[in-house]
């Protein structure tokens, strides 16, 4: 039986809120670009004027880290937030870069699942704290897109991002056992939309660390292109060095080094997010 079986499907009415759009970053394998994803598409939608927060609900808190969000300063964290001891916005913490915030996490959130495995509504911790979170704010200060960092594995973690999210964004490397993760995962979105999450969507896979000069990366976007088809987006996000280096220095790529082939390309995500997104409200 798996995590998913085992919760409880309880109400899924939504607060009244302005509902910003929530995308979950998700791939159980670890080392995919999960975070830089979630970092660097949080910086580029930030940049293009939405307003955005990142929720790391990794316990390793790469995104965090990543983000200059040093361990000292995450007194309060989405630890707090799901165990219920403090609102979403009391964890929200501003980045350096404009209209970008992010929720940090902390080495806590991993024995989350214990604390809260007879909990009813343990899948929805997320889902309502979000719910609040536009709740008799200003549109200025509304955030209109949340980015959810998932951890490496299909947890209650990642659970509780699925159940509280429109959509899945998810990264994938451009290696040999990509497909066989994948289609792992399409299945856990299927288990989660059929007991917890009616609306939940695939937004789209993105190819990550892509080599052009390796046969192996051009085989892998061929195979998974043709098994997802239009799901998969026409950006790739290439290996480069400077994604790799941003991190260390607690900055986005698109911060760190504006003009590198990482950061055009995050770019470019963010305006194929966007188009798909107007697609979507236009089919509605």
């Amino acid at each position: 039986m798996t995590v998913i079986d085992e919760i409880y499907q309880g109400d899924r009415r939504k607060a009244g809120a302005a509902h910003p759009r929530i995308i979950a970053l998700a791939n159980q394998k670890g080392g995919v670009g999960k975070t830089t994803t979630a970092i660097n598409l949080g910086t580029a939608l930030a940049a293009i004027g939405e307003r955005v927060l990142i929720v790391d609900l990794d316990p390793q808190g790469n995104a965090s880290t990543g983000l200059g969000i040093d361990r000292r300063n995450r007194n309060c964290s989405t630890y707090d937030v799901l165990i219920g001891e403090a609102p979403l916005r009391d964890a929200v913490v501003p980045t350096a870069v404009p209209r970008l915030h992010i929720a940090p996490s902390t080495m806590d959130l991993s024995g989350l699942e214990l604390e809260l495995g007879a909990m009813r509504d343990r899948a929805f911790r997320l889902r309502d704290a979000i719910a609040l979170l536009n709740k008799d704010i200003d549109p200025p200060l509304d955030y209109t897109y949340v980015l959810i960092d998932c951890p490496p594995s299909l947890n209650l973690l990642t659970v509780n991002a699925m159940a509280a999210s429109d959509a899945i964004l998810v990264p994938l490397q451009c290696e040999f056992f990509a497909l066989e993760g994948l289609s792992q995962l399409l299945q856990t979105v299927e288990q989660v939309r059929s007991t917890l999450n009616p609306n939940l969507s695939i937004h789209g896979i993105v190819l990550t660390m892509f080599d052009s000069r390796n046969n192996l990366s051009n085989q892998v976007v061929a195979d998974v292109r043709q098994f997802m088809g239009k799901k998969v987006y026409d950006t790739m996000i290439p290996r480069n060095v400077r994604i790799s280096e941003a991190p260390s220095y607690g900055k986005p790529v698109l911060v760190y080094d504006l003009k590198c082939a990482g950061s055009e390309a995050y770019l470019k995500l963010a305006t194929e997010v966007i188009q798909r997104e107007r697609e979507l409200r236009a089919a509605h």
